[in-house]
């Protein structure tokens, strides 16, 4: 069951592929603003782990949490291929706990999922919960500010469900078709605050045009405009980052 906040039509997360420029800009900015510490990290979300096979290296251990099952198995080969199947473990996650015990994660990080959750506040404080006292969180989620909707609608009479603007309407508006959460980063930052995170940075990450197939637009597109993997304009942003603790 939802939780108040949350859209009517919560669609699954897609898992970064490994070409994706998005998980490198991700993995450059987090390694850069909260270095690597600690025995343990966990990926909350992990998917197929194409982002977590980047930070496990850092770690004597990783646990990677996901939902579906399936995509913890395509973990486990990648895993196994990239030599590292005795450092990373797969776990499944039933939506409600995230099954590690209390204040044994030195460092998490969760990409691109909390607006997916069924319970929001419950994903944050389960997360607060598996960390120990001055372990980092790294978290992004989509951005409102970016052109258009990350994850699409369900909006009536209308088949193509990127609609420009569409994640600029009000909240009440946005949630009532949306197949995803979105947050400004005020948004996203006030409710770690209020999870009982500290937080340390907040930024815009470049959108990394990953959408578009030509690549020769591509590369004019991020030469030209979508320039390095921060900006501080919300509009050419598909994500916020933002990098906290626990106290």
């Amino acid at each position: 069951m939802s939780s108040p906040s949350a859209p009517a039509h919560l669609a699954r997360g897609k898992s970064a592929e490994s070409t994706d420029l998005l998980i490198v800009r991700r993995h450059r900015l987090v390694t850069h603003l909260a270095p690597p510490r600690g025995d343990v990290l966990l990926d909350f979300g992990c998917g197929t782990g194409t982002q977590t096979l980047l930070f496990a290296p850092h770690f004597r251990k990783t646990l990677a949490v996901d939902i579906d099952e399936g995509s913890l198995g395509t973990l486990a080969q990648s895993a196994r291929a990239a030599g590292l199947s005795d450092r990373v473990v797969p776990l499944h996650y039933d939506g409600t706990s995230i099954p590690i015990e209390s204040r044994s994660v030195d460092y998490a990080i969760s990409f691109e999922v909390l607006e997916h959750v069924d319970d929001e506040a419950k994903a944050l404080s389960e997360l607060l919960r598996v960390l120990r006292p001055g372990g980092m969180l790294a978290m992004s989620v989509p951005n409102r500010w970016w052109i258009f909707e990350t994850h699409g609608a369900a909006l009536p009479l209308l088949k193509w469900n990127r609609v420009p603007f569409f994640s600029w309407l009000p909240r009440p508006l946005h949630d009532r078709w949306a197949r995803a959460r979105i947050y400004s980063r005020r948004e996203i930052v006030a409710r770690l605050g209020k999870a009982g995170f500290t937080v340390e940075h907040s930024l815009y990450i470049t959108a990394p045009m990953d959408v578009i197939r030509n690549p020769g637009v591509q590369r004019l597109l991020r030469a030209a405009v979508f320039r390095g993997d921060r900006t501080r304009i919300p509009f050419l942003s598909t994500a916020v980052l933002v990098i906290c603790r626990r106290s």
